[in-house]
């Protein structure tokens, strides 16, 4: 046999967003290895921490968290007064989980976003890692529209920042998915995936969350050039949990690089 053809697996862990714990139960019976979960609200979350504690035990899936969206991004006062005391009050409750890992969402994008709004949020991000150390968790940004060159200041200011790579995000806004860039510029900032498809578009509303191969993004050849860097991490199906069942043998052909 020749072994330059054969295929070798991406060591890629999947896991599922979870909404609700009864989630994380199905992403067990799938044999997935964690959940994210979204968290916009502490004071709510709080009322289910026991019942993710118990799943959790239960399945032995562990946890990543996504935070909150920013609300205006080109609003100081907001981010500051608002967004800040948010994010920090969910590192407070991650360690109860065991959470190693919080993915924000926070818009970079030159285009749509001004110099001294882009500024001030690497700062505070800076605040947002300094306390997320001190618990030994992880922060990475998500990209949304940006391409590379957007998340340079950031990068170069924070070498603690990592990234989180979502693919579907990639296609919008763009006339080239811009996973190739981020894989190309910084293989060693990406420490997690998103995988969901979509249509392209120039509008949140475009932000389908489809099924694998029901849209345009080029799965096969990110895959390929996931692989070629070397990737070995975790990956988000951002799917409800019957489109992850779905869809899960495709994904898992994409791991065969």
């Amino acid at each position: 046999m020749n072994v330059s053809h054969v295929k070798k697996k991406l060591e890629i862990a999947l896991g599922g967003t979870a909404r609700n714990p009864e989630d994380v139960n199905v992403f067990h019976n799938l044999r997935l290895k964690f959940a994210e979960i979204p968290i916009s609200n502490v004071i709510k979350f709080n009322r289910y921490i026991n019942e993710y504690l118990k799943v959790k035990e239960t399945t032995g899936l562990y946890y990543l968290c996504h935070g909150p969206r920013e609300g205006n991004p080109n609003n100081i006062n907001s981010l500051e007064r608002k967004y800040l005391p948010h994010v920090l009050e969910i590192l407070e409750i991650m360690p109860i989980l065991n959470m190693s890992l919080l993915t924000l969402h926070l818009w970079m994008d030159r285009r749509f976003v001004k110099a001294k709004v882009l500024d001030f949020k690497v700062e505070l991000l800076r605040k947002i890692i300094d306390m997320a150390t001190e618990n030994r968790i992880l922060i990475c940004l998500e990209n949304l529209s940006e391409n590379w060159h957007d998340l340079k200041i950031a990068f170069d200011n924070l070498p603690l920042l990592n990234l989180t790579l979502d693919v579907g995000h990639g296609q919008l806004l763009r006339e080239e998915n811009t996973s190739f860039n981020f894989i190309k510029r910084y293989p060693h900032r990406i420490r997690h995936i998103h995988l969901h498809d979509n249509l392209g578009g120039n509008t949140p509303e475009d932000d389908l969350h489809l099924s694998h191969g029901r849209g345009i993004v080029d799965f096969k050849n990110i895959f390929k050039a996931l692989s070629k860097m070397g990737y070995t991490g975790i990956a988000t199906l951002e799917l409800k949990p019957f489109e992850i069942k779905s869809c899960l043998g495709f994904v898992k052909k994409l791991l065969l690089a």
